[in-house]
């Protein structure tokens, strides 16, 4: 048995390195910025700053940004370390400008945040951590130790210590929350957009397989009769060959070999891929389809179909790849944590069709339950379920794939426990696990009605 996740490879960690022309690109920008603000502040303001030290400054960014042009292509992707140098290479440089232009009392010293803001979206927390320190050093020594800027007749510009002491705990208090709320938002995008991306892995390998299956389903109805005339042909030669033993033999084996390439092409594929009726099919036989997989793996399934108004006849239904998968991860996750019985409801009205999956394990973890469907939700496992389930990783990309193919079909998901996990075990019930309710409106999942009932036989072309 292949679990549905079988073959498809999810890195948790899906930070991809940063370019360094990126990071070239935004330098050039501080930099004019840079010069631009000394410009208008000797220009239009009179200050007096040490304009040689600014300078050279400034000069050593554009170095730096010149020596990786010319060294590196432009297309180099930078290591985490590589890419924590140079913003610390920037962030120093930046305190620099700001020492030798008052420190605190220079508006500009907001631009700190800048270097830990990019660690915070880009790189690991390690970085960001280091880069987080760093700027808060340097802040530090930047409002204790600076060169005064003086105006045009000599008189030194300051604010206040009460302002300067504001504005220096303003920029910590900023380093610190805009690397957290940086790494948190980026951090749920770029897990999203994972799970996102093993959703359509997941449905397009379910596609597939399904195509695949069509295919050979197609190929051995077509080459059915060539086999059947090969098997009659060597029946009647092992009956005319009675006195040539040897060559008896032969047309023996070449009936055993048509025998054989009729079983492998039935065994290979059950669904013509053109074969329109394969499109849909009653609710129960789609249920078992999508249970088939998890029939044999210890624990008891038991289907139960119920029509909600009396004398309703069971639906025929859509059967879509993203149907199929979506129930079938649904069934693996209760199989899994399944005591020993699962219980596959499904329950139709005039207005909706109900999937109920209900298992009598232990149920879902309660400080979790409001964030099932979520995609990589980790917690820390026991021994006993490291025992039960050595193979599970814990990370909900299952049920998010579900929910996710689900709801594209315009079902709606719930998901809850079936008794209250103080109770005792006399006390609890039967079902008492896990329950997964998924309910479609009767005209998202109902099946379209054939105008030609068995539809129409197309031949292979080779």
């Amino acid at each position: 048995m292949t679990p549905p996740l079988a073959g498809i490879n999810v890195r948790t960690d899906t930070r991809e390195s940063m370019r360094l022309r990126t990071l070239i690109l935004l330098r050039w920008m501080a930099i004019a910025g840079q010069l631009a603000a000394i410009a208008v502040s000797i220009r239009y303001f009179d200050m007096q700053v040490p304009l040689g030290l600014c300078f050279m400054t400034i000069g050593a960014s554009i170095i730096s940004n010149l020596i990786f042009i010319f060294i590196f292509p432009e297309n180099k992707r930078l290591s985490d370390t590589e890419a924590l140098m140079i913003l610390l290479f920037d962030l120093a440089q930046l305190c620099l400008l700001l020492f030798l232009t008052g420190g605190m009392d220079n508006p500009f010293a907001l631009l700190v945040l800048a270097p830990v803001t990019i660690s915070a979206s880009a790189l690991q927390v390690r970085q960001t951590v280091i880069l987080g320190l760093a700027a808060i050093v340097l802040v530090t020594l930047t409002a204790l130790l600076n060169i005064p800027m003086r105006l045009s007749d000599g008189s030194e510009f300051a604010v206040p210590p009460l302002f300067e002491f504001g504005f220096w705990l303003s920029i910590v208090i900023g380093v610190v929350f805009m690397s957290l709320y940086t790494q948190r938002v980026s951090s749920e995008i770029r897990t999203m957009s994972d799970a996102l991306l093993a959703t359509q892995m997941a449905l397009a390998r379910e596609q597939k397989l399904t195509d695949l299956g069509g295919v050979v389903a197609a190929a051995a109805h077509e080459l059915g009769t060539p086999l059947a005339t090969i098997k009659l042909v060597s029946s009647e030669l092992i009956e005319e060959l009675s006195d040539r033993p040897a060559l008896q033999d032969d047309a023996r084996l070449i009936r055993d070999q048509a025998d054989r390439c009729r079983d492998i092409m039935r065994s290979m594929g059950r669904a013509g891929k053109d074969d329109r009726q394969m499109h849909q099919a009653p609710l129960d036989a789609v249920l078992r389809e999508a249970s088939e997989p998890h029939l044999n793996r210890g624990k008891t399934v038991h289907f139960e179909l119920v029509a909600e108004a009396e004398g309703g006849r069971q639906p025929t239904i859509r059967r879509s790849p993203e149907i199929i998968h979506g129930l079938r991860n649904l069934m693996q996750n209760a199989v899994d944590f399944a005591a020993g019985n699962v219980w596959v409801e499904g329950r139709w009205s005039d207005r909706r069709i109900v999937v109920r999956i209900v298992d009598d394990g232990d149920g879902y973890p309660p400080h979790l339950i409001g964030r099932i469907g979520d995609p990589f939700v980790r917690r820390r496992r026991s021994e006993t379920d490291a025992a039960r389930r050595p193979e599970y990783e814990g990370m909900g990309l299952g049920l998010f794939i579900a929910k996710t193919l689900l709801e594209r079909t315009g079902a709606e998901l719930s998901f809850a426990n079936g008794s209250d996990p103080f109770l005792t075990p006399e006390e609890r019930p039967e079902r008492c696990g896990a329950i997964v309710e998924v309910i479609w409106p009767v005209d998202r999942i109902l099946a379209p009605a054939l105008d030609t009932p068995l539809g129409e036989n197309a031949p292979i072309e080779g």
